[in-house]
């Protein structure tokens, strides 16, 4: 058996990931699954004087063990994995698209004056720098709002810390991940604008194409099931923080709309969108540093693992 270490996922950028894992589905493949903890001592709090990522660490919580040499591999946002792999002290790459295409939202309390995107013009949205709901926010808002008058400022990776922080008035809107989008709807916030995104995993040089192909056919073999039985998988969004969060625990899984639970089979990074991605990347002022997102990618491994695993374009 070969061992991997991944940093911990929640199921709304990891479901097919935790399923392969429950369900043996990695051990199949010869693969024994370690998980570290990527959100110990992590500072959860919201900070309205930073509006931009400049100065923010993007190793904060995703990749911040992979660069201490305690994981493997992580997966999060393709967009914050781009500039995350650019920072990189030990060389880490991406490797493909993850298995889950996570729907998000930007949500304001009941008493919001704001009921369109356009009025959250010069308003506070809470975003996790780095995170995807950061990028997310920008993609929608400039769609609606001229760039200089999208106010984002500094608030936690993690949707109940942002949720709270809404709901106390410090932000006038936030950014949400499920279930939390469920739980904000059922608390009577209203969702302004919401939309998919893509993910990538990122690996150190321990993660070979061999190593990669079969954590993909295991991750296949998962997102095949969930899409078997959608019904049968939405526990995993309750179960995952019911413990910590007992409002969670309060939802029952057919509160989960099926249709924001989006699976598909782990992917390479497709070049012309791997190209528009990186030039709008520049455009907000990141990947100063690099000259083409070639760079950023490993595409020896990416295309072989992928080609191994049953990946056909």
């Amino acid at each position: 058996m070969r061992k991997l270490v991944l940093e911990t996922t929640a199921p709304f950028q990891g479901l097919p990931e935790l399923v392969a894992y429950d369900e043996g589905l990695f051990e199949k493949e010869g693969l024994l699954i370690e998980w570290v903890d990527r959100d110990k001592g992590v500072e959860k709090k919201t900070d309205t004087a930073i509006t931009s990522h400049k100065g923010v660490d993007p190793f904060a919580s995703h990749g911040r063990l992979l660069e201490q040499g305690k994981a493997d591999m992580y997966n999060a946002c393709e967009w914050g994995n781009y500039c995350r792999v650019q920072d990189t002290g030990v060389g880490s790459r991406q490797l493909g698209r993850r298995g889950i295409v996570t729907y998000a939202a930007i949500i304001v309390r009941p008493d919001s004056p704001v009921y369109t995107a356009q009025q959250l013009a010069g308003r506070t949205v809470g975003v996790p720098f780095y995170f995807g709901t950061h990028y997310l926010a920008l993609h929608l808002l400039e769609g609606f709002l001229p760039r200089e008058m999208i106010k984002v400022v500094k608030a936690p990776n993690g949707s109940r810390f942002r949720f709270d922080s809404m709901m106390r008035g410090e932000i006038e809107a936030t950014t949400l991940t499920e279930p939390y989008i469920t739980l904000a709807e059922k608390k009577g916030c209203r969702t302004i604008c919401s939309a998919f995104y893509h993910g990538t995993e990122v690996a150190s040089d321990r993660v070979d194409a061999e190593t990669y192909a079969a954590f993909n056919r295991a991750v296949r073999a998962a997102v095949a099931r969930i899409n078997a039985n959608k019904k049968a998988y939405l526990h995993y969004f309750i179960d995952y923080h019911k413990a910590k969060d007992a409002e969670i625990g309060t939802l029952k899984p057919e509160d989960i709309r099926e249709g924001r639970i989006v699976v598909c089979d782990p992917a390479p990074i497709p070049l012309d969108e791997m190209q528009r991605t990186y030039e709008w990347l520049k455009s907000w002022g990141m990947l100063e540093e690099t000259a083409s997102p070639l760079e950023l990618v490993n595409l020896h491994v990416q295309n072989s693992a992928h080609s191994a695993a049953g990946y056909r374009a």
